[in-house]
């Protein structure tokens, strides 16, 4: 059976609830949980989305992020009542697309989610009327959605492929952090967190020194900006 979102969270009068006001909502969604129920509920089922609580009792949301990302590039949320940086980058930089802190209203994570959702949903649609986009040593094939640098190909994710061809299409003109929102991730409830971890990602896999970028440049006070000189 396919679903639309796994919720994954030891709360299980809050998964519960989440679970149900969700699927009141035309998103169907199921709840685990722990780490083992999540990976038996993924051999039997799918889900297009995984909300991933860090706590999970005995177990480590952070492992099971580690784990499902050998296998699988579905968009993972984490969700806790944690709040330092540094939670919030680990939980980036292991794989997971978003980081909501709780306590959460419902109603805005029900949108979040949508979001997220229709961004992935419609993630082979070409974004742009070009097929083919390059600068500097870096090309993107917007038909199969890869990059090759210097002529080797790079492996993106989804939503940093997104949001290098969205840079790329807007090469030479500086992009407001809120537009890439809107733009890229389609809603309003990213984080700057979010935004600038997946920038220094795009930064290691493209630039010669991700310290001092070459091609995206941070703006300050305003946003970022990929500066091709031969465009």
């Amino acid at each position: 059976m396919n679903y639309d979102c796994l919720i994954v969270d030891d709360e299980t009068i809050l998964a519960e609830t989440t679970c149900e006001y969700f699927n009141m909502f035309e998103v169907q969604s199921a709840y685990v949980t722990s780490a083992e129920a999540c990976m038996q509920f993924l051999e039997e089922h799918e889900t297009s989305l995984i909300l991933l609580d860090i706590n999970l009792g005995q177990d480590s949301g952070f492992d099971l992020c580690k784990k499902l990302r050998q296998t699988t590039e579905i968009p993972i949320l984490f969700i806790s009542a944690r709040s330092s940086d540094d939670d919030i980058l680990i939980a980036l930089n292991i794989g997971g697309d978003d980081y909501i802190q709780k306590p959460y209203t419902l109603s805005v994570l029900l949108a979040k989610v949508k979001a997220v959702l229709k961004r992935y949903g419609n993630r082979n649609a070409p974004m742009l009327a070009a097929d083919h986009l390059a600068f500097g040593h870096v090309e993107l094939d917007e038909q199969r959605c890869q990059i090759r640098v210097r002529g080797v190909e790079v492996r993106l994710k989804a939503l940093e492929y997104k949001l290098l061809s969205y840079l790329a299409s807007n090469c030479n003109r500086v992009i407001t952090k809120d537009e890439l929102f809107h733009q890229v991730w389609e809603d309003a409830f990213t984080g700057d967190g979010t935004l600038n971890v997946h920038i220094r990602h795009l930064r290691e896999k493209i630039e010669d020194n991700p310290n001092e970028p070459q091609y995206i440049k941070t703006v300050w006070g305003k946003g970022y900006i990929l500066e091709d000189s031969k465009s």
